[in-house]
């Protein structure tokens, strides 16, 4: 409905009326916000600027299309350089280049930008692979040249332009460095022009790239494209030990994700209360250990005991309140809360099994092993007497030692000579 400043005059109406204007500024008929409104109104009229990218997204750039080429998102093209030209891969296209652009303050109208020449061919994809072989070994002897140069830098990649022509080394340094000299060996060892851009530890490591300690591919070589600060109090907030092997990333700075959580961390905390260090009670005073945060609980302990109480924010904020009063609870036990662990009632999947364990397998397994074996036993002895009655030997009731052959056959290990001589026998030294 249409607040009471609605009316239809002449021009521009004063209230909204589904008009999009109101005067008095006290209705809104969705509480939404238009997020396309700065895109245009025509849908088939194309965005003439595209951004593209080089080596895998190590170097993006925006470039015109005023030559109208169909270009789309993942075609390879020629755009112009400094010298020559390079080779590069569309990865943005329409109306979100307009909203890129914005985002990094660049304005179309200001900026003179280069142009896209055209679509690359199969020679000049082959011309550019060949260039991009040259990369590795280019660095190792830019590296030898830069050590023997006494030169403090460390050199992270290596950038062939597609023609061949024009070589970029990114490095890294703690300050200012005198690299003159070294760009004239770089270009009388390799005969291309030669280029060096400093970059930071953080965007080294998105160039080289490598796998993080979540075991995911590092988030600088994928997708993040803007690096804000990181310091140890993004830690503290998310109360995690301040361990600078375990915070520290592949590129020796803080992680960058220590910031992915640290709003959410940031709302909770406005509900725990501050100057809860101690709680009074009647039996001594509490110190507080650690909190959860997200949970909302605080871990108190008591002097002489080992044992961690988690007490609710809300009984927190109640027995400082009793403080402030002049009065102390009876003990921490009644104000503690009492952990459980969440028991699955509902069990989705049936045991087709039984009640089997691995020791009555084993058992039952080992009584039908040794089973057979005495029957076995037992056919091979009914066969062997068998034998020994179709030959001439006498009946075992009649052998008063059955097993007479059986003990002849032992081997007994020869006794010591010291205790077969028992000292009544003298020893026998003529053989």
């Amino acid at each position: 409905m249409g607040c009471n400043g609605c009316g239809t005059k002449v021009g521009t109406p004063a209230g909204c009326k589904n008009n999009g204007h109101c005067s008095s500024g006290g209705c809104s008929k969705l509480e939404v916000h238009d997020w396309l409104s700065d895109i245009t109104a025509d849908p088939f009229a194309k965005y003439n600027i595209h951004e593209v990218s080089f080596k895998s997204g190590a170097r993006k750039g925006f470039y015109r299309n005023d030559k109208r080429f169909d270009v789309f998102t993942g075609d390879y093209v020629i755009v112009e350089a400094a010298q020559g030209y390079d080779l590069g891969q569309v990865t943005l296209s329409g109306e979100l280049v307009r909203l890129q652009m914005k985002r990094k303050k660049i304005k179309e109208q200001e900026e003179a930008l280069p142009s896209i020449l055209r679509i690359a061919k199969d020679a000049e994809l082959s011309l550019m692979e060949q260039a991009r072989a040259k990369e590795k070994q280019t660095m190792l002897k830019a590296r030898v040249l830069a050590r023997n140069l006494g030169l403090d830098m460390k050199l992270g990649d290596v950038q062939y332009q597609a023609d061949g022509k024009k070589a970029t080394f990114y490095y890294t340094a703690d300050g200012r460095v005198d690299f003159r000299e070294l760009i004239k060996v770089l270009a009388a060892e390799f005969k291309v022009k030669i280029e060096m851009r400093q970059i930071g530890a953080r965007q080294e490591a998105g160039i080289v790239g490598g796998i993080g300690s979540c075991g995911r591919e590092l988030c600088c070589s994928t997708w993040l494209t803007s690096f804000k600060s990181v310091n140890t109090t993004a830690a503290r907030y998310q109360n995690l030990s301040i361990n600078q092997t375990k915070l520290s990333g592949q590129c020796g700075r803080l992680k960058c994700c220590l910031n992915y959580e640290l709003d959410t961390y940031l709302d909770a905390l406005r509900f725990v209360p501050e100057k809860a260090d101690f709680l009074q009670l009647e039996n001594g005073d509490a110190k507080l250990m650690k909190t959860d945060i997200l949970k909302g609980l605080m871990y108190y302990t008591t002097k002489g005991s080992g044992t961690f109480y988690p007490i609710s924010i809300d009984n927190v904020k109640m027995v400082l309140e009793m403080n402030a009063n002049g009065k102390k609870p009876a003990d921490i036990t009644d104000l503690a809360e009492v952990e459980t662990k969440s028991v699955e009632e509902n069990i989705e999947f049936a045991d087709v099994v039984g009640q089997i364990s691995l020791a009555s397998l084993d058992k039952k397994h080992k009584k039908q092993h040794h089973k057979p074996k005495k029957q076995v036993d037992a056919a091979t002895s009914k066969n062997q007497n068998l034998g020994n009655a179709s030959k001439s030997t006498p009946p075992a009731q009649n052998n008063p030692n059955p097993n007479k052959n059986q003990q002849q056959k032992r081997h007994f290990k020869p006794r010591n000579k010291d205790k077969r001589n028992d000292g009544n026998n003298p020893p026998n030294n003529n053989k």
